[in-house]
């Protein structure tokens, strides 16, 4: 005869059917951080505008119920992100913003340089976006912008024998290329790109003359495709010139061999 008790597991039973976790210790987010995410999504969807004025600090302590410590951390973070501006004095207080293009190519540009990436991934990357933004700037390019790059081909050549003047013109002038595919993500990615490319290619024992007459030359191929709208021309001229100056100088570092299009092209 089956008893009740006889249906029932044994405590050592149940304790052998439970599934095994290795959990470790669990991480709970600090109350600013979890505030300032509040607040940061809030900003971001539009919910609270641009230019408009966040409540009093003891307003937001109320609504939120926090210490008045953990609400000023909140708004550190977000005044750290570049989403509130803090104005003093009276009438002051927290301004809601948004991060500009330049904000996040100083981001970018600090990523790059803190983790060092080598001179290979760089041009990589540089590789994959550039004849794009050359492509859309032949799309999408205006008079202004064509004005602009005509003007750092000219400045390039005026300062040819002057390295640091001829740097600045040869980033301004990718940067314009970028700018004029009218796509602010990419115009933005470039420049930070460029800034640590710079980094390790600014000295004249890389860029000789010989090598800033070809950059100037293949620059002046891209701005005359951009002109003429050829999208698919100035596509193939920038490939040629970023992977022609990529052979070169991975040549130069004793990373790999010479190709046909280090002759050819500079940076």
């Amino acid at each position: 005869m089956t008893t009740a008790s006889d249906d029932r597991k044994s405590p050592a039973s149940e304790e052998a059917s439970f599934v095994s976790l290795d959990l470790g210790p669990v991480a709970v987010p600090k109350a600013a951080e979890v505030f300032a995410s509040v607040l940061r999504g809030k900003i971001l969807s539009g919910e609270i505008p641009q230019g408009s004025t966040l409540p009093p600090e003891r307003t937001l302590v109320e609504q939120s119920q926090l210490s008045r410590a953990t609400v000023r951390e909140a708004l550190r973070i977000l005044k750290s992100e570049n989403l509130i501006v803090t104005r003093p004095g009276r009438g002051g207080g927290s301004m809601v913003a948004r991060p500009s293009a330049a904000d996040v190519a100083t981001s970018l540009d600090t990523f790059l340089h803190g983790w060092r990436l080598d001179t290979e991934v760089l041009m990589e990357a540089r590789e994959v976006i550039e004849p794009w933004c050359a492509a859309l700037a032949a799309k999408n390019r205006n008079d202004q912008d064509l004005r602009r790059l005509e003007r750092h081909n000219q400045r390039m050549r005026e300062v040819l024998d002057q390295l640091p003047a001829y740097l600045a013109e040869n980033v301004a002038w990718h940067s314009a290329v970028a700018e004029a595919s009218h796509n602010e993500l990419l115009a933005t990615f470039i420049q930070a790109v460029r800034q640590a490319i710079l980094r390790q290619t600014g000295d004249d024992g890389f860029n000789t003359v010989k090598v800033r007459e070809t950059a100037l030359r293949a620059h002046e191929r891209v701005t005359e495709a951009i002109r003429d709208g050829d999208s698919s021309k100035a596509y193939r001229r920038m490939a040629t010139h970023v992977h022609g100056f990529g052979e070169a100088l991975l040549s130069a570092l004793g990373i790999s061999e010479p190709g046909p299009l280090a002759q050819t092209s500079g940076g």
